[in-house]
């Protein structure tokens, strides 16, 4: 077989443009039988992106795609099933309360000739599938009754039942055992001795040593580089992930720090799912009046969750200590975060940060109510007084007060709610992401409002997966990886190679 028969999908000059962010530009991409391709990249470099364009869950602004030399175009991802590419998510999409058998062939039931489903058909063929994939599971049982990695299993059955020739696998063992993890890489060896083409997202670079033959990283929506996976050490990718021109990003004008104003001691938040498990271990880290402390990590390092435990949203699951201002504080909820200093301005602006159906002024003056009430009504007059001078000092371009917040702009969303948590006279503001999804001119304000911000003396805990962009801004930079802290570094000395190489989980030195 020649090189070019032995290539199944091949991605040219892909580009692609969401408002305010260009994911992907003159991307590429070459599958071929029987091998897989480990697909690298610090978050947001355009992986995911480029993967949904192939899996027919969005089309390319622009570029080529050809599946066995012949030329395609997506228009929904049932076409790219058709044509024999299945992706296997990170948030498994199977049906819990349907059978192993029914999740498999959900939406290809087997038909009788009265064009009823046939059952029996179908139990057979699953029964089959599981069978030749060595899992032990019945198809008559309740997905929701397995494992998690016998759900990946399952979702690897239905891509086979589909005749699927590209099997697109995204961060496919961030929730699975050491076991199941063996488990999956069996699978996946003998998916590349049948001639399936894989590709693999990953951060555990670990992983690949025994499963990987090629190597892709991307990096701002490009390709860095491209080589055999076993002739890669560990640095080369690294390099290949974070080498940029940092000079063009906002440079953090520094504030006098004054007094501490948090410190965290032996954090630690049990894993929901798996027993003896957890999803943070041990962190503990102090932040100044003044100062911004940079929070980075791979998807799967905690960032969220330790934010979340800081705000009181897992009383139950977590433990350690939080002082503020110097005094020890038992956080429980949320209210009991707000009433102790403490401000969170989430990941998710729309589902979490705000009401979309309520209005600007509404949404400022939420999370303090009780300035602008009397008696349980609310004061019209002092709320608008209350919100108007911080949506003033932020800069909201609004045509009222009374304007819908959904019909803003990403960046005026995240101006109104930093003014809605400054609205509480907060001694420590954590931001989460807060410049995910919004344009360039959006990003400078905030970060100039950061600046003012703290040389007012407000503490700031900045989480963000933009690595030039925690360089940047941050004082001092706390890295995790896995739910643990793994190196605490001044700006002046950290550099994005030092700091990628601690967010990468430990393997082997030679990939």
């Amino acid at each position: 077989m020649s090189d070019r028969e032995d290539i199944v999908l091949e991605a040219r000059h892909i580009a692609k443009a969401f408002p305010g962010v260009l994911a992907l530009e003159d991307a590429h991409l070459t599958l071929r039988r029987g091998r897989l391709m480990a697909l690298l990249g610090e978050n947001g470099a355009g992986k995911s992106t480029l993967m949904s364009i192939l899996a027919g869950a969005q089309p390319p602004d622009s570029g080529m795609l050809r599946v066995e030399g012949r030329e395609v175009r997506f228009t929904h991802p049932g076409e790219a099933r058709d044509a024999g590419i299945a992706m296997i998510h990170q948030e498994l999409s199977l049906v819990p309360h349907l059978t192993v058998a029914e999740n498999i062939f959900l939406g290809r039931e087997p038909l009788t000739r009265c064009r009823l489903v046939d059952r029996a058909a179908m139990r057979r063929r699953a029964a089959e599938l599981l069978k030749q994939l060595d899992l032990q599971a019945s198809p008559d049982a309740p997905v929701e009754t397995l494992r998690v990695g016998e759900q990946q299993g399952v979702e690897i059955a239905r891509a086979l039942s589909g005749q699927a020739r590209v099997i697109i696998m995204d961060e496919p063992t961030s929730a699975l055992s050491k076991h199941e993890i063996e488990v999956l890489q069996e699978l996946i060896l003998d998916l590349k001795r049948r001639g399936v083409a894989l590709v693999y997202i990953t951060h555990k670079l670990e992983e690949l040593d025994r499963i990987a033959d090629d190597a892709t990283v991307m990096r701002d929506g490009r390709v860095a580089g491209e080589a055999s996976f076993k002739d890669l050490t560990r640095e080369q990718i690294v390099r290949w992930m974070v080498g940029r021109d940092l000079s063009a990003w906002h440079a953090r004008t520094p504030a006098p720090l004054g007094d501490e104003a948090l410190r965290v001691t032996g954090i630690s938040l049990r894993h929901p799912e798996r027993p003896g498990d957890w999803l943070l271990r041990d962190i503990s880290f102090t932040v100044r009046r003044g100062e911004v402390l940079g929070i980075f990590g791979l998807m799967g390092a905690g960032r969220t969750e330790l934010l979340e435990v800081l705000f009181g949203l897992h009383p139950a699951a977590a433990s350690g200590e939080i002082c503020l201002g110097g005094r020890k504080v038992h956080i429980t909820s949320p209210a009991a975060a707000i009433a102790h200093g403490l401000a969170l301005a989430p990941e998710d602006r729309k589902r979490e940060g705000l009401v979309l159906e309520m209005s600007v002024g509404e949404n400022t003056s939420l999370a303090s109510m009780r300035q602008v009430t009397r008696f349980g009504w609310i004061r019209n007059r002092a709320e608008r007084r209350h919100v108007q001078r911080f949506l003033e000092r932020f800069r909201v371009k609004t045509p009222s007060l009374e304007q819908r917040i959904g019909h803003l702009s990403g960046g005026n969303q995240q101006k109104v709610i930093l003014g809605k948590w400054l609205a509480t006279r907060p001694q420590v503001l954590l931001l989460d992401e807060p410049t995910r999804g919004i344009d360039v001119n959006a990003k400078r304000e905030l970060y100039e409002l950061l600046d003012e911000l703290t040389a007012e003396g407000l503490a700031v805990v900045l989480v963000s997966s933009e690595l030039p962009e925690i360089l940047a801004m941050a004082d001092r930079l706390v890295v995790l990886c896995e739910g643990r802290k793994t190196a605490e570094l001044c700006r002046a000395d950290a550099t994005s190679e030092q700091v990628m190489q601690v967010a990468l989980p430990q393997g082997k030195e030679a990939a």
